[in-house]
């Protein structure tokens, strides 16, 4: 086992820790060290993908299925993004470790972090995908506790920001086979999880932010990029219909972990609220 691999005391999972980081961005990857160093977590950089140095076409990315289901023009930034992901991916597959932390380079940390990834990994038959951080505030719905203060939980609608979460080697495999070529933003690509048969939950309060003083380095210049509205002919429908499979798919899937475990309304804050 790589020594910058956790092994996790409780669980007895071993957890690599993947940091995406773009040459350059120094202060990043200094204050992402000390908050690393604090939550005891080792970790491996991967050097982030700047998609401006590309030439294009490629292979990973569909330009035709991005416009027709993304709605928008070839985004550099975007496809350096979603490819960095499945780098991660990628070496975790090359590794031993039973578990990837996949970090963006802007996140906090809760104090008991490492605590509630050890907890989380012991009820790995509730995922595949473990979700610690969002941008949104939608409700999630709790089906299993992980101690006095966390649940695990399920979200019926879409849940955008991949600045922290746990794979395990299939989201893993599917991430690099599935999900390439690109046809969608990455945070709603891997949120889309229920469609290949795998399983996500959230860690609800989530013990990850995405609050940072560091300027987004994606969602500026966002907007250069969008196609005209009459594009969303095809986009808003193929939205809709990732909505109701969403809800009809998670919809089951909290129905029966909540008949199998008796849970409850849990009482945990605000839905996305950090810990």
């Amino acid at each position: 086992m790589d020594a910058r691999t956790v092994l996790l005391p409780a669980s007895q999972a071993r957890l690599a820790v993947y940091l995406i980081n773009m040459d350059g961005a120094d202060e990043r990857m200094a204050a992402m060290q000390a908050k690393l160093a604090k939550a005891n977590l080792p970790f491996f950089r991967i050097a982030g993908i700047d998609g401006k140095t590309l030439r294009y076409p490629i292979p990973e990315f569909s330009e035709r299925s991005y416009r027709l289901l993304h709605g928008r023009r070839t985004s550099p930034a975007e496809i350096g993004c979603y490819l960095s992901h499945v780098a991660c991916a990628r070496a975790f597959l090359d590794s031993d470790a039973d578990l990837a932390l996949i970090l963006e380079d802007d996140v906090s940390f809760a104090p008991d972090f490492l605590d509630i990834l050890d907890r989380a990994a012991g009820q790995r038959d509730l995922w595949n995908i473990l979700r610690l951080s969002t941008v949104n505030d939608g409700r999630k719905f709790a089906v299993r506790r992980l101690g006095p203060r966390h649940a695990l939980a399920i979200a019926l609608t879409r849940e955008k920001g991949a600045g922290a979460y746990v794979v395990d080697r299939r989201a893993a495999g599917w991430i690099v086979t599935d999900l390439v070529p690109m046809r969608l933003a990455y945070d709603i690509a891997f949120d889309l999880e229920y469609l290949a048969g795998l399983r996500a939950c959230f860690v609800l309060p989530v013990p990850a932010s995405q609050v940072s003083d560091h300027p987004t380095q994606i969602q500026s210049t966002r907007l250069d990029y969008k196609l005209p509205r009459w594009r969303y002919l095809t986009v808003l429908p193929y939205r809709a219909w990732l909505e109701l499979s969403r809800f009809a798919c998670r919809g089951l899937r909290l129905l029966g972990a909540r008949l199998r475990s008796g849970a409850k309304r849990l009482g945990l804050g605000r839905p996305g609220q950090q810990a």
